[in-house]
Parts: C-alpha cells; sequence; structure tokens
C-alpha cells in the first residue's frame, strides 16, 4: 500500500489553540496493535446484540436465511474498503479522525463532520446502552416478576423499572470512560470470547429443544414465486444492502481513532479484513438460526409474543433456569458494555474534544455522549424492523456516506496520501483555508447529503411519503452509494476547477 511509512511530529506545536495530549499525534512507540489486536478489536465490536438481531430483521421483511446472511457479508465487504483506505491516514500519522478530517475541510471546518459523526455514535451509543439495561431489568424480573407489569411512564413508553436498569447501565458506562482509554482493552480481551461462547452455547440449546433449526432455514423466501412479495427482492435487497454498508459506516470513517495504534498497514489491513466481515456473517447466522428454533420451542405463544421472538432479550427471559438466565443476562450485559465504549464512546468523545482542545477533554467528552444517547430515547429506534433498518440505519447513511466521499477524494485522489503533519495543528497553516473552513469541503458534503434528504423526510413522516416522486424513494434505497459518490465526484472536480495546490501540504 502506498506510503507505508510511518511517520512523526518533529515540530513542537503544543502552543497551537488546535493542539491538546487527546488530539496530539501518536508517536511509533506508541503504535502496538498488531494483526491478532485489530482482529480482535473487531471480533468484539461484531459480535453484539445488534449483529443478532440484523439478519433476523431482514428475514422479518421477508428473506430467507441464505439471502439475509449474504446480504450481511456482502455488506461488510464493501464497508471494509473505506474502512481500510480511511484507517491508512491513522496509522501512517498517528492521528485520530477529527483530526485527519482537517486535511480536506480545514482546522476549523473539521468540528462539521466530527460533529456528524459524534451524534450517530451517541444514538449507537444510546441504543447499546438500552440493549445493555434490559439485561438488567431481566435480571431483576428474576427476583421481582412483577416489574413486567408496573405502569409506563408517560411520554416514555417504559415502565420506571426499565428507566432505571437504562440509567444504571449508563452509569456504568459512563465510570469505565472515566477511569480512561486504556480500560478498553481489557473489556475487549473478556468480550469477545464471552458474547461469541454465549452465541454458541444458545445455539446448541436451539438445536436441542427444536430438534433442528425450525422452519425459518427452510421457509422459503417470500419474494419466491408463489411468495407474498413475489417478484419484489430487489426493493427490498438494495435498502437492506445499504443499511448493512450503514451500520459499520460510522466506524469506517473514525476508524483513524483505532488505526492511530497500529504497527503497519499491513496490520490494520489485514487485520480488518480478517475481523469485520466473517464475525458479521456468522454471528447473524446465529441469529437467525435461534430465532427460527424459537418459533418452534415456543409454539404456543400468541403473535405479537411470537413476532418479539427475533429480539435476543425477550427470547432470553423466556428461560426458565432462573441461574441460566442470571448468567446470560450478565454476559450480554458486560459484552455490551465493551461494545459500547469500544464502537460509540472513543470516536464522539474525541469529536466533542476537538471542539474546544484546550478545555473539552476525553472525560468530558465522553460524558457528552452519554446525556445526548438518553436524551434520543434508544428503545423507541428498536421498536420494530422497519425503524431499525430503514429509518435509523439508512438514514444516517445519507450523513456518513457523504462524508467518507470527502475525505478518500481529498487524502488519495488530490494528496496522494501525503500530509504536513505539523501544519494540521497551525493556525494559518497549508489547511487554515478561508477562515479555517474549506468551502469545497462543505459544498461537496451538502451536495452528497441532499441527494437522500427527501427520501429520509418521507420515511420518518415529515413530508407525505406517497406524493414523494418514485425517482426520490429509489435514490433512498442508495442512499450510502449515492452519498458517497456525490460528494467524492464534487470535491474532486471543485477541488481541480479552482487550482487550489493540495500538494502544498506534501
Amino acid at each position: 500500500m502506498a506510503g507505508d511509512e510511518i511517520c512523526e511530529l518533529t515540530e513542537n506545536v503544543a502552543d497551537s489553540p488546535y493542539w491538546s495530549p487527546d488530539m496530539a499525534p501518536v508517536g511509533a512507540s506508541g503504535r502496538k496493535w498488531g494483526l491478532r489486536d485489530i482482529a480482535v478489536l473487531w471480533i468484539s465490536m461484531s459480535a453484539c446484540i445488534p449483529t443478532y438481531m440484523l439478519a433476523s430483521s431482514l428475514i422479518e421483511k421477508g428473506m430467507d436465511w441464505r439471502q439475509a446472511v449474504v446480504t450481511i457479508f456482502l455488506g461488510n465487504c464493501i464497508v471494509l474498503i473505506p474502512m481500510v483506505l480511511n484507517a491508512h491516514a491513522g496509522t501512517k500519522y498517528g492521528i485520530s479522525f477529527p483530526v485527519y478530517c482537517r486535511a480536506s475541510f480545514g482546522i476549523l471546518g473539521a468540528n462539521v463532520p466530527a460533529l456528524l459523526r459524534a451524534f450517530v455514535a451517541c444514538g449507537w451509543f444510546g441504543i447499546q446502552t438500552w440493549i445493555g439495561g434490559e439485561a438488567l431489568f431481566h435480571m431483576l424480573a428474576v427476583f421481582a416478576p412483577g416489574v413486567h407489569q408496573l405502569p409506563d411512564i408517560a411520554g416514555l413508553g417504559i415502565n420506571g423499572a426499565e428507566l432505571v436498569c437504562f440509567l444504571l447501565f449508563w452509569l456504568v458506562n459512563m465510570a469505565v470512560v472515566w477511569r480512561g482509554i486504556d480500560s478498553i482493552r481489557v473489556l475487549l480481551n473478556i468480550k469477545a470470547p464471552l458474547l461469541i461462547g454465549l452465541g454458541l452455547l444458545l445455539l446448541g440449546w436451539a438445536y436441542d429443544r427444536a430438534d433442528g433449526f425450525g422452519p425459518i432455514l427452510s421457509k422459503p423466501s417470500e419474494f419466491a414465486d408463489g411468495g407474498s412479495q413475489a417478484g419484489k427482492f430487489w426493493l427490498i435487497f438494495f435498502p437492506a444492502l445499504t443499511a448493512n454498508v450503514s451500520y459499520w459506516a460510522t466506524l469506517s470513517l473514525n476508524i483513524p481513532d483505532f488505526s492511530r495504534y497500529a504497527r503497519s498497514q499491513r496490520d490494520q489491513a489485514w487485520g480488518q479484513a480478517l475481523g469485520l466481515p466473517t464475525t458479521m456473517g456468522l454471528f447473524s447466522f446465529i441469529g437467525v438460526a435461534v430465532t427460527s428454533a424459537a418459533h418452534v420451542i415456543y409454539h404456543d405463544l400468541g403473535p405479537a409474543q411470537q413476532a418479539d421472538l427475533w429480539k435476543p432479550m425477550y427470547l432470553l427471559s423466556l428461560f426458565d433456569n432462573p441461574v441460566v438466565l442470571c448468567f446470560a443476562m450478565f454476559a450480554v450485559a458486560v459484552a455490551t458494555l465493551a461494545t459500547n465504549i469500544a464502537a460509540n464512546v472513543v470516536s464522539p468523545a474525541n469529536d466533542f474534544a476537538h471542539l474546544w482542545p484546550k478545555r473539552i477533554t476525553f472525560r468530558i467528552g465522553g460524558l457528552i455522549t452519554g446525556l445526548i444517547g438518553i436524551a434520543i430515547q434508544p428503545w423507541r429506534l428498536l421498536a420494530d424492523p422497519n425503524g431499525y433498518i430503514f429509518t435509523w440505519l439508512i438514514g444516517i447513511s445519507v450523513l456518513l456516506g457523504a462524508v467518507g466521499g470527502v475525505l478518500i477524494a481529498d487524502y488519495y485522489f488530490i494528496r496522494k496520501t501525503r500530509l504536513d503533519l505539523a501544519g494540521l495543528y497551525r493556525r494559518r497553516g497549508p489547511y487554515w483555508y478561508a477562515g479555517g473552513f474549506n468551502p469545497i469541503a462543505l459544498v461537496a458534503l451538502a451536495v452528497g447529503i441532499a441527494l437522500g434528504l427527501p427520501g429520509f423526510l418521507a420515511e420518518v413522516g415529515a413530508i407525505d411519503k406517497p406524493s414523494l416522486p418514485e425517482f426520490w424513494k429509489r435514490l433512498y434505497d442508495y442512499a450510502w452509494f449515492a452519498s458517497f459518490g456525490a460528494a467524492l465526484a464534487v470535491f474532486y472536480v471543485l477541488t481541480l476547477a479552482v487550482g487550489r495546490d493540495a500538494k502544498q501540504s506534501a
């Protein structure tokens, strides 16, 4: 891979208002993560409850299990490309994501993509925190079954016990953040075998209890001839593929936050390739197989309860043995904690710290992330598969695809992977542009986002969906691809048109 050398900061820029210990590049001596560490990072982050739920939710939309798992695997192979490309700058220069954005958006303009990424991460943080809180709630229900009958809190849609468990798990997350980033690797090393082991045990239990994997693995696709959605496969496939690309679109941007610790480009590239698509495919299959068997095991449940079997928290809550239930929920809570901190706190904490490097620390950035994660009421995002995939996952891809297009166009096509490392921290340096903002990057970002905006507004009910022209509906199905491609092309063409000599930073 071009530019495989490791570069270090040789100038003292500590007096710059855009430098802080959290924003400083990692020196060569601090880059200790090898191929195994990067692979374990991805195995740990991919083996989580939302991954389990992803394939099951696609089956709810009419796919058979093969179509669902292949869609997930393919989506993760696609997102691996920008993941490895954006990771290059982190490994070469030791810089975090918001500092990486300074080259293309400007030193102050970098706050725009950083905050877009941060707010999406806050949403994911809320979702994972809700899942961990659910695990605590079901453990509580073993000893106090009446908590299920508590009335919902007006306007929230959850009862008081669920809210308390959610907030308790939130506090545990914040405590880990306050201890610092070094605690994350310990959690990940515990979590990876714990949740994968739990998933395999759940798979074995389901196979044994159902005398096989149940009807879903033998159930034909609803898109086949004679099915309820015959001939409509591609109408679901492309939105689903976009959603699966979007699943890790956040990390495909801020991967420099982790790759800055990698020893070499080979380690970061192969570690990601080995850890990401394989784990996503395996763990999503576990979700499909267990959900399939659960329909046999709990065939006497009502239609509403049957529909909830795709949610692992609900399925585990049906276990009769309190010891098994508590162990399973404890494992889920620990695993969810590790994923949440690594995937959903490191980046936004850095992004918020980037707003005011001399005043906002990593810890304070993590606290801001946590507060926003509460405010979004994440239980509403997981209420049904349609909202999870077609509103949340595709919706965020409109933002993140455009950011990725700008970053890759600038770093690879314009700068050829060459950056002025000290210049990333200097006011009036090569990345200051007009008042600290690169207008070309902002225009390209706006164009990319605009392509998916009508479809998103229709999906959330802000405008009348039936009256929206078919073109915008279909374009929304390809939201990440459309916004990524448009932003990349606009940035590249406009940069060449105005004659900006980006090589001045070489």
